[in-house]
């Protein structure tokens, strides 16, 4: 077979999987349902979750990764990042799934991802790159699988550490196979993937990208089980009257506004971790405990101007920004009353400024009302600053969703 000829037989692979996710249904296989008649829409992120760089890059390494989707839609794109790797990245293998148990697929679903037409991708160091989107129907809460293969990975690795995830590890390529009898790693990390795409029935779907850390991450919630604050918001937009339905948690564990340390800061990361998410309507901001709480001297005036920042940089984008309170954290090891004054002029200027499109207060959800730097005992993770899965949800079930559904 002739470059040339190659390059035309992928063009016609990205022209097949445009006509079917614009102009007409596609056949499917059984488990994605057959696409609907077309309109005029635009993609929205459904799954996300912070790039940040993980440890070296092995060759000849598979990984299959579980992923909990929000948003329903057709046209499935995924996004494989390589924003922390110092060489370019190979994947010469991608496919897409849906989970039956463990590693194992279900039977029909798992179908290839293309790129530009190509099985294979090569991303540029510091760059991302999008697959072509794949025809057939995505439900709602979906357990998407992704499995992707490098033959020469190498050097530092993009990704998320603290997944709360199980997904499975596989030495060669066995993207292809549904059957779970070669992956028998398995890992706490989503590798080189970093968003998930789909093109919602209504074309007025927008989605919600919560910025935090740990807390939105999901330390201390039932690991496999999504129960991070951010699933149970995206549970809570499914069956609501509104036209937000994506999330996407970009929270990293130890993240600050201001500094770099565990991932970057949230000012460094906002346009490629946020803003350049599709479909985002409004972002939600949660973050700050880690900046208060580490010693370094951060004001509440230094907080401050990092969240008008954000802001400002979110309006210029057209994004609404509804911000949460800083929650209570007496009794973690670094909790100091100079540090709670901090948090409680915080928490003033959040409720009073008139700066944000909107307003959580997770402090009041989650404080004793006994003590009020301190949470409540049947919210608290066990470690006095992480909620559990109940305080994860109340912190969700708070959650004012008409103030999400706002256009700047």
């Amino acid at each position: 077979m002739t470059g040339r000829f190659a390059r035309l037989l992928g063009l016609a692979a990205v022209l097949l999987a445009a006509v079917a996710c614009q102009t007409g249904p596609a056949g499917a296989a059984p488990a994605w349902e057959p696409s609907p008649q077309p309109s005029s829409r635009h993609d929205v992120v459904t799954w996300g979750a912070s790039a940040d760089q993980l440890g070296q890059g092995t060759a000849d390494r598979g990984y299959r990764l579980v992923v909990h989707t929000s948003a329903a839609g057709s046209c499935l794109r995924v996004r494989l990042s390589n924003a922390f790797g110092d060489r370019p990245l190979t994947l010469d293998s991608v496919y897409a799934g849906l989970q039956s148990q463990g590693a194992a697929l279900k039977p029909g679903s798992n179908k290839r991802l293309t790129f530009d037409g190509a099985r294979t991708v090569t991303v540029p160091a510091g760059a991302t790159a999008w697959s072509d989107p794949l025809p057939g129907n995505l439900p709602a809460g979906s357990n998407l699988v992704v499995s992707l293969h490098s033959p020469d990975a190498a050097g530092p690795a993009t990704g998320h550490g603290m997944a709360m995830q199980t997904s499975y590890v596989a030495q060669g390529d066995h993207t292809a196979e549904e059957s779970a009898a070669n992956w028998t790693g398995t890992t706490g990390s989503w590798w080189y993937l970093d968003s998930v795409s789909v093109r919602p029935k209504n074309p007025d779907t927008g989605a919600v990208v919560a910025l935090g850390d740990s807390i939105t991450d999901g330390w201390a919630s039932t690991s496999d089980q999504n129960r991070r604050w951010p699933d149970y918001l995206a549970r809570r937009l499914q069956k609501a009257d509104t036209e937000v339905k994506g999330v996407a948690d970009e929270g990293i564990s130890g993240n600050k506004v201001l500094a770099d340390g565990a991932g970057q800061a949230a000012l460094n990361r906002l346009d490629r971790d946020v803003l350049s998410q599709p479909g985002v309507r409004t972002v939600f901001l949660f973050e700050g405990v880690n900046d208060i709480k580490a010693h370094t001297g951060v004001t509440a005036a230094d907080l401050i101007a990092g969240y008008q920042e954000i802001v400002r940089r979110a309006h210029a984008a057209g994004k609404c920004v509804v911000a949460s309170t800083v929650g209570p954290f007496e009794g973690w090891p670094e909790w100091d009353p100079a540090g709670e004054a901090v948090r409680r002029q915080v928490n003033q200027y959040i409720r009073t400024s008139g700066e944000f499109d909107g307003i959580a207060d997770f402090d009041r959800i989650l404080r004793s009302p006994y003590d009020q730097a301190r949470m409540l005992p049947f919210l608290d993770g066990g470690d006095h600053i992480h909620p559990d899965d109940k305080g994860m949800q109340a912190m969700a079930d708070s959650v004012d969703l008409a103030s999400l559904d706002c256009d700047h």
